[in-house]
């Protein structure tokens, strides 16, 4: 059964953190830029529609004024037809404003009208005219079809004699399907963006629409933007259009005709260019992806690479060089360096074990304190974990006299009686040991001067306190060294520990003598 190692699993996290991130990362810019483009389109949309709807407004205000102008004129020379006649060729030529100019009796029939209406004499007019609130009758009317089944508005003013009563009435016609002057200031688009314009009546009707075609066609009923804007409201919104298709929309209304106009244009162009540079994005990111996915598989190989060796020492647990091949291990952080120790632990316990099964030949059998074997192996041990240690040499001061006088076997009992009380002063992981005669080693792993020295000086007072088996008091004698760690000889400082020794029993034995090795504040409490 297949079964990943840590370098391919630290890919596959990597990759998967990578594409999570980077999916994440793509999602919320393209939400983000997605919600702005659309926010930013409504409004512009919005405020073209309130700048169309204003010009459109404006534009009626000015066409209206100019028929009240020239119902003044009118009012003056209204009996005489060459005038009237004159004065409608007068304002269609001088406004440019409207298709047609005409001057209509009390009973709508035109009496009067441009070079370019002359046909419509005679003729009486469809429409109405209402009140303006100021005792005046102008009036723009609703979209109507002509008797030439054109598409027309009718702009008029009454013309009122000096005592107010009305003599008339002075009128432009707007085709909406022909250029005009209204239609040229509908045509004049601020965005070239696939933005759609359209100006609806009262009844729904298309009275202008970007697509010319569509002039004259009725809005279907539920189209939200055209609900509104004929409520008088301006405002903006998405909504789906009578086609069927999502429009973010602006609208405005204009006050004087009961129109509204809405600006539009579809969601999918608004966001196609953002899609466009969103699949740029993806494509531009593939090489810095490949250069992660590498750089995350030479990390894998990096972090993975002290416990591969360790698990690969595992293996050939049993090999005479497994404590070398993990102590070469290059465990460069933590995890690693603990496993790492703790291999070297296991091989040491594992040693041990063995070692057991030889103990007598590393196990003094008088004293039952590790002899000069045991000892070397535990330095060995001490030296694979790094560990420092301190190394406290005694011996028994006088003791060829104890042997004198009282014979070798009060004399072993003696050393027997110290090794006891180096047990009682020592820590199960300390290693005691009888190096030769009358002279002891312990070996204190991370211990540092303070604690090595206590634990000495507690040992010298033990020993010349306690009675020994020959019932007078007996002294020792001790030296203290400290290992500090690699890369000091051991040797170094079992010869440091030697030498203090020497030094307490010149200076009258008894007593105990540090030896420093300058590097104290390396060892370990």
């Amino acid at each position: 059964m297949f079964k990943p190692d840590l370098r391919l699993l630290i890919v596959l996290l990597g990759l998967a953190v990578g594409l999570v991130t980077f999916i994440n990362a793509v999602l919320s810019s393209y939400q983000t830029e997605r919600d702005l483009l659309m926010a930013q389109t409504l409004e512009a949309n919005r405020v073209y529609a309130a700048k169309q709807a204003a010009s459109t407004e404006l534009f009626l205000l000015n066409t209206l004024e100019q028929l009240a102008y020239s119902a003044g004129r009118l009012a003056e020379s209204w009996a005489d037809a060459a005038a009237r006649m004159d004065e409608a060729e007068r304002l269609s030529r001088l406004s440019r404003s409207f298709n047609a100019v005409t001057v209509h009796d009390r009973q709508g029939r035109i009496i009067a009208t441009s070079s370019d209406g002359l046909a419509m004499l005679g003729l009486r007019s469809q429409g109405t005219v209402a009140d303006d609130g100021h005792g005046q009758r102008s009036w723009v009317s609703q979209p109507f079809r002509g008797v030439n089944g054109e598409l027309l508005v009718f702009l008029s003013y009454p013309v009122v004699d000096a005592a107010g009563q009305a003599l008339g009435l002075v009128g432009g016609t707007l085709y909406l399907q022909q250029p005009n002057a209204l239609h040229a200031l509908l045509a004049e688009h601020y965005y070239r963006d696939g933005t759609h314009f359209y100006v609806v009546d009262r009844s729904r009707q298309l009275i202008y629409h970007s697509d010319a075609q569509r002039v004259g066609e009725q809005v279907v009923l539920h189209n939200p933007a055209v609900e509104a804007v004929l409520q008088g409201r301006a405002g903006m919104q998405r909504l789906i259009n009578s086609r069927g298709i999502d429009m973010l929309a602006g609208y405005a209304p204009v006050p004087s005709a009961g129109w509204g106009v809405v600006a539009q244009r579809p969601t999918a162009q608004t966001l196609a260019e953002l899609d466009e540079l969103m699949l740029k994005t993806l494509r531009n990111s593939i090489p810095i992806t490949l250069l992660s996915l590498l750089a995350i598989a030479w990390l894998a190989r990096w972090i993975a690479r002290p416990l591969r060796n360790l698990a690969d020492t595992v293996e050939h647990w049993d090999s005479p060089t497994a404590d070398e091949e993990v102590r070469r291990v290059r465990a460069w952080y933590f995890e690693a360096q603990q496993l790492q120790r703790a291999m070297q632990e296991g091989l040491a316990m594992l040693h041990d074990k063995l070692g057991r099964l030889s103990e007598e030949n590393i196990t003094d059998p008088l004293s039952g304190l590790l002899n000069r074997r045991g000892l070397a192996l535990g330095l060995e041990r001490l030296q694979q974990q790094r560990l420092p240690f301190a190394v406290l040499a005694l011996d028994i001061d006088h003791f060829k006299q104890i042997n004198d006088r009282h014979g070798h076997a009060l004399g072993d009992r003696v050393l027997q009686h110290l090794a006891g009380l180096m047990r009682d002063c020592s820590r199960s992981t300390d290693l005691l040991c009888r190096s030769g005669g009358e002279e002891f080693l312990m070996l204190l792993p991370q211990a540092n001067a303070a604690v090595a020295m206590r634990v000495a000086e507690r040992l010298r007072l033990s020993m010349a306190s306690m009675p020994s088996p020959t019932g007078t008091a007996v002294t020792v004698s001790l030296g203290v060294a400290l290992w500090p760690g690699p890369p000091t000889p051991v040797a170094q400082v079992l010869k440091a520990a030697d030498a203090a020794l020497y030094q307490a029993k010149a200076q009258g034995r008894d007593r105990v003598v540090y030896a420093p090795t300058g590097e104290d504040s390396a060892a370990g409490s």
